[in-house]
């Protein structure tokens, strides 16, 4: 039997480059225009140095810790993404696998699995919402959220719309039908393991959104959820404040840049904070959140709870992101290259060596939990950090 294990993310994204048909790959990729922002979030962490200690190192790390009143046994996430048809067992698989390394998972609304087999498979699960559609719709989704036993709920906001890149996004199909079929078949025979695994579990999926099911329990296609998204009218200040009193429950806005954005969250009651520019994948230009974290944890950690995500690929980015003030980080591509590779097994060595990359960094650096990490475990050049959201004049 052929080696499955993989040694870095590095590893596993590019095995599931060779795996995947070129349009699904590219998805993954994601980024937007010139990619400015997708290409800065990894190199950010390149900037920040560590601190490391020779003597009285710690002999055992404790890497747990509680994100919105759920106990995880590392600093780390499952961010929550859409439609992951790298795999035919889905967010279930992603799910399972969090669940066996002892953290939280997070489904988006427009993820290809039902929540409630989700929360089957992992019952720390929080469930992500879009501002879309009626208020009653959203209230809806939320009872039945609620009812299917997710721990919280994530609004995503770092999200207005992709126009698309440089070098080009990939087609995504509304429906898979003959015509799609035909289509895609000259990059899908070349994948033949990935199509083989897809005929074993029921075919290829039918890129509907089961958890954005109407009153009659018809579920859109991702594409007619998607619609419904773009004709939403975008949400003020005051219409977030309605949503957080809808849910009585922990609640996380993600995409938080500025530090007025993240005052704001804190007066609408959030529990928690994301600081994030969606991966790269929505406003190019943006500054990578590692670079912004530090301003955001300034202005409000001491009120609300905030983590990181975009551009996590190590243990010593984690590290990186804690010694800045995040309580923890959400991790998406990364997880999703380990999912393509090999499954649920392939997020879980994602997250094993993530896992092992923490602990040997806090040896490295002497500290014995990752509540003790702070701003002199690490090396912060002038001008690395962005604050924005604050008048810049005197």
């Amino acid at each position: 039997m052929a080696n499955t294990w993989f040694e870095t993310v590095a590893i596993a994204q590019e095995r599931a480059r060779k795996r995947l048909p070129s349009s699904v790959y590219g998805a993954l990729l994601a980024g937007t225009e010139k990619g400015i922002s997708y290409n800065d979030n990894l190199q950010a962490f390149s900037e920040i140095q560590l601190a490391p200690r020779v003597a009285g190192l710690a002999p055992s790390r404790d890497l747990s810790t509680t994100v919105m009143g759920q106990p995880i046994s590392m600093p780390v996430i499952i961010s929550p993404t859409g439609v992951q048809a790298v795999h035919p067992q889905g967010e279930v698989a992603v799910a399972r696998a969090a669940a066996a390394r002892g953290t939280a998972m997070s489904l988006g609304s427009f993820g290809s699995k039902p929540l409630e087999e989700v929360v089957a498979a992992n019952p720390q699960t929080f469930f992500q919402m879009y501002w879309m559609g009626t208020r009653e719709s959203m209230v809806r989704r939320m009872a039945s959220a609620a009812d299917k036993g997710a721990k919280g709920l994530i609004l995503t906001l770092d999200w207005s719309f992709s126009h698309g890149r440089d070098w080009g996004s990939p087609v995504i199909p509304e429906s898979v039908g003959l015509k799609t079929m035909v289509q895609f078949a000259p990059q899908v025979i070349r994948k033949p393991r990935w199509l083989l695994d897809f005929a074993r579990n029921g075919g290829i999926p039918d890129l509907t959104a089961p958890n954005l099911r109407d009153t009659q329990g018809v579920a859109p296609t991702f594409f007619g959820a998607y619609y419904e998204w773009m004709q939403t009218p975008p949400a003020t200040w005051e219409d977030l404040v309605w949503l957080r009193s809808q849910w009585d429950g922990p609640f996380l806005l993600k995409g938080i840049c500025r530090v007025d954005d993240a005052r704001m969250a804190v007066d609408a009651g959030f529990t928690a904070i994301s600081v994030s520019n969606h991966g790269g994948n929505n406003l190019d230009t943006t500054p990578a959140p590692i670079r912004m974290l530090p301003s955001v944890v300034d202005a409000v950690g001491q009120q609300i709870e905030v983590v990181m995500d975009g551009g996590v690929r190590r243990g010593s980015d984690v590290v990186k992101a804690l010694a800045l003030g995040a309580r923890a980080v959400l991790i998406g591509r990364a997880y999703l290259w380990g999912l393509a590779a090999n499954g649920q097994a392939g997020v879980e060595n994602v997250l094993d060596i993530l896992r092992n990359g923490i602990d040997s960094t806090m040896y490295g650096i002497g500290k014995a939990s990752v509540h003790d990490l702070d701003e002199s475990d690490v090396v912060i050049q002038p001008g690395f950090t962005r604050t924005l959201g604050v008048s810049q004049r005197p």
